[in-house]
């Protein structure tokens, strides 16, 4: 597949993204529900399906095609916010949601210097090769969401280097607290707030937005200025989600309770 053309596969990711929307009550509710609940219209939810499938579909292009051939399809507009973080020395830990393309903000903030990325293992054991082999290319290393993989992550920030993580995952009973996010308490990582006090890192978030007809991607950069507690990162979410809404990963079970996590008081909010 990283062989056929971005734009075709896009284009074949667009047709899949409606048709496991139409043929998946679970996905289309869960869709539906998450645009409501952040109060968009229905006239949305066709353009966030097509979204989610050129997301799957352009990730083998991304993970095997040549890093060059694929950085040149990758701009930025306005990278102030990156080189200023990294003129710190203090280390920078990025944050990228479910938006846009999250798998091409790492390739190119590698693009500046040493990366460590925290991924969660595939459920399938046997992709675990491949990912390996997509993610842990030039100057980007990925480690698995684990106590030995949070501290690779301290270890290169108090090295001076970047790490990168999706701030919207939903984290594991503990590691989190109820946060207000598009209209529901969600249950939101405080791992960027413990590295940020650890190691006195910068902290800006990327949004690779998809651009149309294969061109690529443009890379959206804005430094956080206070501290990345579950609350101020949902806050700074919401306005990246309001201006990329199609592109936001709405069929993500964002508002879920983790097994043996905390309640909170909306049912609604914990997706049950």
């Amino acid at each position: 597949m990283a062989r056929l053309p971005l734009t075709g596969l896009q284009w074949a990711g667009r047709l899949l993204g409606c048709l496991v929307y139409w043929a998946s009550p679970g996905y289309r509710h869960k869709i539906r529900a998450n645009l409501a609940r952040a109060g968009y219209p229905p006239g949305l939810r066709a353009q966030a399906a097509r979204a989610a499938g050129e997301m799957a579909a352009e990730l083998p292009w991304i993970w095997f095609r040549e890093p060059g051939e694929v950085l040149q399809r990758v701009r930025c507009a306005d990278d102030t916010p990156v080189r200023e973080a990294l003129a710190g020395g203090r280390g920078v830990l990025f944050l990228t949601p479910h938006l846009g393309c999250f798998e091409i903000t790492a390739r190119w903030c590698a693009t500046r210097g040493p990366i460590t990325v925290l991924f969660r293992p595939p459920k399938l054991a046997a992709l675990d090769a491949v990912l390996q082999a997509a993610r842990n290319i030039g100057a980007m290393t990925a480690v698995p969401a684990s106590v030995g993989g949070v501290r690779a992550l301290l270890r290169a920030l108090r090295r001076g280097e970047s790490v990168g993580l999706l701030p919207d995952q939903v984290p594991g009973a503990g590691d989190g607290r109820w946060a207000p996010f598009l209209g529901a308490p969600a249950y939101t990582m405080t791992l960027p707030l413990r590295l940020a006090q650890a190691s006195g890192a910068a902290v800006v978030l990327l949004v690779g937005e998809r651009l149309s007809a294969g061109r690529g991607w443009q890379i959206h950069a804005e430094a956080m200025r206070e501290a990345p507690t579950p609350e101020a990162l949902n806050a700074a979410m919401e306005r990246l989600v309001h201006r990329f809404p199609p592109q936001y990963l709405w069929g993500y079970n964002r508002y879920k309770q983790p097994a043996g996590g905390p309640a909170t008081n909306d049912a609604e909010g914990t997706g049950r």
